[in-house]
């Protein structure tokens, strides 16, 4: 019989439950991109998914946020973004630039407001 109240048996379920099954699709996803042309239809189609996937998740933060974010006014969620995307263009279009800038101002204005 198992014992579940073992540390070492959660670590495991994790492990056999959350990491391997997403990691198995990763792996498969890299060798399939090795023989995948970026300027092909099908690159295209699951770059453009991605990008709306991701603009989804950031419009859901924005707009209807859950948590601690609740606490953090619309206008200073929106100046976030405005300043992520203004350092993205100012900075050679650097993603890591307009995410701290983002965070910056995200953590700067709430810290201000109290």
């Amino acid at each position: 019989m198992i014992d579940f109240s073992s540390e070492w048996t959660a670590i495991l379920i994790v492990i056999l439950v959350g990491f391997l099954p997403s990691e198995i699709w990763r792996m498969l996803a890299v060798i399939a991109g090795r023989r995948m042309d970026e300027g092909s239809e099908a690159f295209l189609w699951v770059k453009a998914v991605a990008t709306a996937l991701l603009a989804a998740v950031v419009a859901r933060l924005i707009f209807v946020p859950t948590g601690a974010l609740v606490e953090v006014p619309l206008w200073l969620r929106l100046l976030c973004i405005v300043g992520g995307i203004a350092a993205f263009t100012a900075i050679r279009r650097s993603v890591l630039a307009g995410v701290v800038v983002g965070e910056a101002i995200l953590v700067l204005g709430a810290w201000w407001l109290g």
